[in-house]
């Protein structure tokens, strides 16, 4: 079914005893796609809009009753479209073939309001809206006598962007392989700092453990040693041996929790029984 036949062609003339056969058929097919096409148009738009167009019967001119209540104003699309085609500004993260295509397409659309710019106006609007990076570029461009095509400008910035894009990312690679060496330097010496201090708590829990480990070989009990042995001391003095203890240090290492200390005022008097 040609439901835009009726939009295509106009209503064929009123029908008389006399019509042939392909006329009738042709009025059939034309009041067919009429009806259909109107009953979906009405169907389609809002009702606010619907309602603010006069009943009409033929599809053709409801369209164009539609296009009559939407028409822009030519002179402020025109300013519209020019305001963005002077003010666009390729940032780099878009394609830059579909950039400049979208340029070129506002082109377009000036032309059809009537208002037509060259393809070397056009050009030039594209090298304006390139960032610095390119700036090499256009240099590039201004020395050379020839002029260039849309097209020819499209392949080359195609091309100028592909290069500026591979420094950009050679260029992070080695800011981040500069950064992950000296990050590694710096962990180096943070573990080492780690391994210092960890071996230094190492040895003190040594020491401790040895500590614990000492044992009496007179009493067999650990924390001390047999001249300091309380026990040993007892059994010497029942024996009539008493021990004889000089103290030439001033800060002992280990001292038994069960001695006494008698600070005379001159001398200092060890004695393992009170």
């Amino acid at each position: 079914m040609d439901l835009d036949y009726t939009l295509r062609e106009d209503r064929p003339a009123d029908l008389i005893g006399a019509s042939t056969i392909e006329q009738r058929a042709a009025m059939e097919k034309w009041e067919r796609s009429n009806h259909m096409s109107l009953m979906i148009m009405k169907h389609s738009i809002l009702e606010a809009i619907r309602g603010a167009i006069h009943k009409e019967s033929r599809a053709k001119t409801f369209l164009d009753q539609i296009a009559n209540r939407f028409a822009a104003n030519e002179k402020v699309e025109t300013n519209t479209i020019l305001n963005k085609l002077v003010s666009m500004r390729y940032k780099g993260k878009e394609n830059i073939k579909e950039y400049i295509m979208e340029m070129s397409n506002l082109v377009t659309r000036l032309k059809a309001l009537k208002v037509e710019l060259l393809e070397d106006i056009l050009v030039h609007l594209v090298l304006i809206s390139l960032p610095t990076q390119f700036n090499p570029f256009k240099i590039s461009f201004n020395t050379q006598k020839e002029k260039w095509t849309l097209n020819e400008l499209i392949a080359q910035c195609v091309q100028e962007d592909e290069r500026s894009k591979q420094e950009k990312i050679e260029s992070a690679h080695l800011a981040s392989t500069s950064q992950g060496h000296g990050t590694n330097k710096k962990k180096k010496m943070d573990n080492k700092g780690k391994e210092t201090a960890y071996s230094g708590t190492s040895k003190q829990k040594v020491q401790k453990k040895q500590d614990k480990k000492i044992t009496c070989f007179f009493c067999k009990k650990t924390g001390h040693m047999k001249k300091t042995c309380t026990k040993y001391a007892i059994w010497l003095e029942k024996k009539g041996k008493l021990p004889n203890f000089v103290c030439s240090e001033i800060n002992l290492a280990i001292v038994p929790i069960d001695t006494w200390w008698i600070d005379t005022g001159a001398t200092t008097h060890i004695s393992v029984t009170m």
